[in-house]
């Protein structure tokens, strides 16, 4: 019965990630409806706090990467790529005006 439920949680969930408050609320509406035990209850706010973690940190990284596709696609370099760029260039001009 668990799996069903949480299968179904996960369905509804998609890539977005529960509330606290949320978690919270649906294990108490399973304890009063299906009669979960309050040890059965706290493993499942457990593995759904653990499953919205994953999911955030999976979101994060999704628009992470294409944030990173997008500025390639219109040619623009990362912040540390730039700052290595421009401290080469100044060594270079440095090394010229010492000649």
């Amino acid at each position: 019965m668990f799996e069903l439920i949480e299968k179904a949680f996960l369905s509804g969930l998609g890539a977005l990630a529960v509330s606290q408050k949320m978690a919270e609320e649906l294990v108490t509406d399973l304890k009063e409806r299906y009669k979960v035990s309050e040890e059965e209850g706290k493993v499942l706010l457990e593995k759904l706090q653990s499953l919205a973690k994953d999911s955030r940190g999976k979101v994060a990284e999704v628009a992470e990467q294409e944030v990173k596709k997008v500025l390639d696609k219109v040619g623009l370099v990362p912040r540390e790529d730039y700052e290595q760029l421009l401290k080469r260039v100044e060594e270079l001009e440095k090394r010229q005006s010492d000649q």
